[in-house]
């Protein structure tokens, strides 16, 4: 009696919607946390997360298609990252990002199973709604109240001049990539009309407040290519079926010369954000991954994900200018760095699939809300060029997420099984 009621109590929607809630509250809000409790806090909330959600997925193991369900190419990328274990340079510290890295995995493969993608949506939305109003609060506390920096926090109390501010992220750019996210999912809510109007309307300001104060440079050109993504996909869903295929062609090809194009006028684009100090930041640090890649050019260094200043080659890089880098500043070169071209080539071929089926999904599904997961998509696919917050906590559970969404609604796997064989010879003569 006590399994059956435990069960229940696991596999209730209402205790998956609390865990969802829980999960991206823990990873949206880690360096928060690590500030205020440290990492033994952090971890120790993840391993309960972890337990939980097994426990939950257990109860529901009956509720689940398990059948071609998650994505071959997640698998094969995090289990790329755990080998590396075998050759890293830094085996303890690897072990242990492997094992954080998989956590937060299964936690976005929990997400993905358990909840739909409205309700998926509505719990980023809800998580998102207070991690801006806390961080507008903080700024406001520290910058107008006791017109004083919070360093425990990571705060610099700049928002009396305008910003830029960091909130709970601990910079601008990131609190910018996690704003344009937020925008999205508010603009999805209020769309799908899942929130009042009020409460839709109120959360888009907020999030456009909070965007201008963070005076992004990478959240200011990541915004223009989502503006972009999104009339396209407003677009598509419009064309018939039969002229589809063509449109996506063509917006593939306007896609190229708009990149091209950006690739040839990057100076002014740069000069235009006012980015150009970032850049040589970021230029002078790529250029020192790119002269230690060649040493494990093939396999990498080793996994680690947030860079750890106290092994090497990672030593190298301290008191980097004004600051030491946490992550190399570019998601695809830091997969080179840390897992090889081979690690490259896998994380190219997972997020290339990824983005693909979402991007289908959302020009085909008459529902708005599939726009969400591509949209989101843009945003982190592209900040990438400059962030490596995608491999890591919140972005990596963001993901992962639509990583499997898309995956359950496109999959090849589910397709072949549900091609019945034909009848053996013997049977249809008999049927004759």
């Amino acid at each position: 009696m006590v399994v059956e009621l435990s069960r229940n109590f696991l596999g209730a929607p209402r205790f998956t919607a609390a865990l969802t809630l829980a999960i991206i509250g823990t990873e949206v809000s880690t360096l928060l946390i690590t500030n205020l409790i440290g990492w033994a806090g952090l971890l120790g909330m993840l391993a309960t997360l972890v337990v939980l959600a097994a426990l939950s997925l257990v109860a529901k193991r009956g509720e689940i298609e398990w059948h071609g369900l998650l994505p071959i190419s997640l698998l094969v990328f995090v289990a790329w990252a755990g080998a590396s274990v075998f050759w890293s340079q830094y085996q303890w510290a690897t072990l242990g990002s492997v094992v954080y890295f998989g956590a937060v995995t299964m936690l976005g493969i929990y997400v993905a199973l358990v909840r739909e993608t409205i309700q998926i949506a509505r719990a980023f939305g809800d998580v998102l709604r207070v991690a801006l109003g806390l961080s507008l609060a903080l700024e406001i506390f520290s910058g107008v109240l006791v017109d004083s920096p919070l360093p425990f926090l990571d705060i610099q109390g700049n928002i009396a001049v305008l910003g830029p501010i960091q909130g709970i992220f601990g910079t601008r750019n990131l609190l910018g990539i996690v704003t344009l996210i937020a925008i999205i999912t508010f603009g999805t809510e209020l769309r799908t009309k899942s929130v009042s109007k009020g409460l839709g309307v109120g959360s888009l300001i907020l999030g456009g407040i909070v965007l201008i104060l963070a005076r992004s440079p990478i959240a200011a050109g990541v915004l223009f290519v989502v503006a972009l993504a999104a009339l396209a996909l407003y677009g598509l869903r419009r064309v018939t079926p039969e002229h589809k295929r063509f449109w996506q062609i063509g917006l593939l090809a306007a896609t190229v010369t708009i990149a091209g194009l950006a690739w040839g006028y990057r100076t002014f684009i740069i000069n235009a954000l006012s980015a150009s100090a970032e850049l040589s930041l970021r230029l002078r640090l790529w250029r020192e991954m790119r002269a230690l890649i060649p040493a494990n050019n093939l396999q990498g260094w080793g996994w680690v994900g947030h860079w750890r200043q106290d092994v090497p080659p990672f030593q190298f890089f301290l008191n980097f200018g004004s600051t030491t880098p946490a992550s190399g500043l570019n998601a695809y070169l830091d997969i080179w760095f840390q897992l090889g071209l081979v690690g490259l080539f896998l994380f190219v071929g997972l997020v290339g699939l990824t983005f693909v089926r979402s991007w289908l999904l959302a020009s085909r599904q008459r529902s708005v809300v599939y726009a969400w997961p591509a949209l989101v998509l843009v945003v982190l696919l592209t900040t990438a060029l400059a962030e490596s917050s995608i491999l890591v906590e919140f972005g990596w559970l963001t993901f992962v997420v639509c990583c499997v969404k898309a995956s359950r609604e496109l999959s090849w796997r589910k397709a072949f099984a549900a091609i019945e064989p034909p009848p053996p010879i013997e049977g249809r003569r008999s049927a004759l």
